[in-house]
């Protein structure tokens, strides 16, 4: 077995890659990492391939002998690569694997983006079949193409592939940040632009945490899931019988709640909340089908989440980034 992943060294591949070479149903399996930016840890198991996914060589390179590939890669809103790396990338990697002598599967991480995240006001609750449904933006509609081509090449090629839709990826201590009114904030929104400087310096320094509130006046739902839990999902899904062909929702069991969120910690922490109005949508994805088909549960909660977050003291040499292409 040797698995080419995409885009190695974002958040999915460095936890992916140590917990693969690690589990001994895969301790003969072999890893290709395909690095634009950045490189992996040097591991006798490990090759690696240099160069963009937008370029067919470096593709078929990267694919020489390979046996699946997960595909992480992507770009956000940056109209000048977007199409580059997750449409002609995606189409380079298609293209080499329906003509792999030695090519068995294909794994896409997709996003919830796909569907409209909390922009658009989905049906409760959002099964698989819920029809795309981009917001505006380039990134939004890359995920829709992305899901588009990996069906497309499973019914045209019988093509085995499966696509793993995830909301928004958690580790470490991001959601903490996610709920911070300084410049420190982890993501969107972006509490500090939304409510003043002056007004977001004052609740920083009380420490509170930003109660988000839907279009109908109710404490937001939106979706999240923890790294951990996407790379099980991702290593359910190598060689299952019943991935092949299949959308899978990856995500808590649960939508995060702003309003138990406040009530949370302010009972363990004695934190503040401050309310904010949104024009944004509840919206509840539903795992069920990756729990039934995949066997796959998460080990995520809101509790465990927000533990985890408080709990974990981030080293000097492990900045919060995001690199977007690879």
């Amino acid at each position: 077995m040797q698995i080419l992943i995409t885009g190695a060294t974002g958040k999915v591949g460095q936890a992916l890659i140590p917990r693969l070479l690690s589990d001994a149903r895969w301790d003969s399996a072999r890893i290709c990492a395909l690095c634009h930016n950045r490189d992996v840890e040097p591991h006798e198991r490990i090759s690696v391939v240099r160069g963009s996914i937008a370029e067919r060589a470096v593709v078929n390179r990267a694919m020489e002998g390979v046996t699946h590939v997960v595909h992480l890669a992507t770009c956000k809103e940056i109209p000048e690569d977007v199409m580059d790396v997750t449409v002609k990338g995606l189409f380079w990697l298609l293209e080499a694997a329906r003509e792999s002598a030695t090519f068995r599967q294909f794994v896409l991480i997709g996003g919830d983006a796909a569907i409209g995240h909390f922009h658009n006001r989905l049906p409760m609750p959002a099964t698989e079949a819920v029809p795309h449904q981009a917001y505006p933006g380039c990134y939004a509609l890359s995920k829709v193409l992305e899901e588009v081509m990996v069906q497309q090449f499973t019914l045209q090629y019988g093509l085995n592939a499966c696509c793993l839709r995830a909301p928004w990826i958690m580790e470490k201590d991001d959601f903490r940040y996610s709920l911070s009114f300084g410049k420190d904030v982890f993501g969107g929104p972006v509490w500090h632009e939304l409510v003043g400087e002056a007004a977001a310096e004052g609740y920083r320094r009380r420490g509170a945490v930003p109660c988000l509130h839907d279009a109908d006046g109710r404490p937001l739902k939106r979706n999240f899931v923890h790294v951990n839990d996407l790379v099980e999902a991702i290593l359910s899904a190598l060689d299952h019988p019943r991935s092949h062909g299949q959308l899978f929702n990856i995500c808590m069991s649960r939508p995060v709640d702003y309003g138990e969120v406040a009530g949370y910690l302010a009972e363990t922490r004695g934190l503040p909340s401050v309310r904010i109005d949104s024009r944004y949508h509840s919206n509840w994805m539903d795992n069920a089908k990756a729990r039934a088909l995949l066997e796959w549960e998460p080990q995520y909660d809101l509790h465990r989440l927000i533990e985890e977050a408080w709990s974990y003291e981030r080293p000097n040499n492990d900045p919060r980034r995001v690199w977007y292409p690879g």
